[in-house]
């Protein structure tokens, strides 16, 4: 979805589906809900609220719509839509992210090739879908490693750890044009594993541009198309297991880095806690190392770490 960043307000027409899923993030997320006449629930946190209404429609309020969109809507309900007609199959590769709404931890993209329906069909049976889908961290990485036999190897898998994602940031400012970098160095590194690919799919998550732009030689070869709801293709569904398989891998290590015993995922009240805790004991030098400084949890944290 396409937001300007200065928007204090958000309508979008969501279905009945998404907006129960909606409700689930928002409590996991800790914000305040309650009822309200003419809607499903209606949501608070700090100065942004959220409506939704039994229409369908989708109200958001405040100075945090953007964040809202970027780390809520965008990489937790966008993701889980019921899955449209599927096409005829042909070969290619899905690119899929993870970490882009998570406070601690890196980003991770992964490209997943997918040379013949035979391959297709086994990573179907194998319960391959969107990884928001699948709650069990043990079963995302169970299934990760069997997508990985499956494809023989023809995957790439490229990791932006919070040291270097803040560098980039701060250099770039903008959180697209380092997915697109991502997205399209996975891409490159699988060509030089499989460089029979003939095409590849990403979920938009902004100016088409940006991943073609980004594209080295041989990325630039292949047909790229981009569109909402692509982790419905069995191949970047795949790349979206890869990406949070090795996301909650590189978390747990970044755990003993920060000297707890877990870093929690997303964003919300029990991230706030474990965050001042940490900024408590070092810092936003240790921050810095786990957790991605443009969330405004980093200068929350910041600031209760010292009380």
């Amino acid at each position: 979805m396409d937001f300007d960043k200065k928007n204090t307000g958000l309508v979008k027409k969501l279905e009945e589906e998404q907006l129960l899923q909606l409700r689930s993030v928002l409590l996991e997320n800790g914000w305040e809900l309650t009822d309200a006449p003419y809607c499903f629930y209606k949501a608070k946190k700090e100065k942004t609220t959220v409506a939704a209404y039994t229409s369908g429609k989708l109200v958001v309020q405040g100075k945090g719509t953007a964040d809202f969109v970027e780390f809520l809507l965008e990489p937790y309900i966008t993701g889980v839509e019921l899955p449209e007609e599927q096409e005829p199959f042909s070969p290619h590769a899905g690119i899929d992210e993870s970490g882009k709404g998570d406070f601690f931890g890196p980003l991770v993209v992964s490209c997943v090739y997918v040379e013949n329906e035979d391959v297709a069909e086994k990573l179907s049976a194998l319960g391959v879908r969107d990884s928001k889908q699948i709650k069990s961290d043990k079963k995302i990485a169970g299934i990760a490693s069997e997508i990985m036999k499956l494809v023989q190897g023809k995957f790439a898998i490229v990791v932006i750890g919070p040291e270097a994602y803040n560098r980039a940031y701060a250099k770039i400012g903008s959180l697209n044009r380092l997915l697109a970098w991502g997205h399209a160095r996975s891409l490159e590194n699988l060509l030089e594993k499989a460089p029979e690919c003939p095409a590849a799919l990403a979920d938009k998550f902004g100016d088409e541009h940006l991943i073609r732009n980004a594209l080295l030689e041989n990325g630039r070869k292949i047909h790229l198309d981009q569109r909402t709801k692509a982790e419905s293709d069995i191949a970047v569904a795949a790349a979206s297991i890869l990406a949070r398989a090795e996301f909650v891998r590189r978390l747990e290590a970044l755990a003993g880095i920060a000297g707890v015993d877990t870093l929690p995922k997303g964003a919300g009240s029990q991230v706030d806690s474990v965050a001042a805790q940490i900024a408590g004991s070092g810092g936003a030098e240790l921050l810095e190392k786990i957790s991605k400084r443009h969330f405004t949890t980093f200068e929350k944290a910041l600031k209760n770490g010292k009380s």
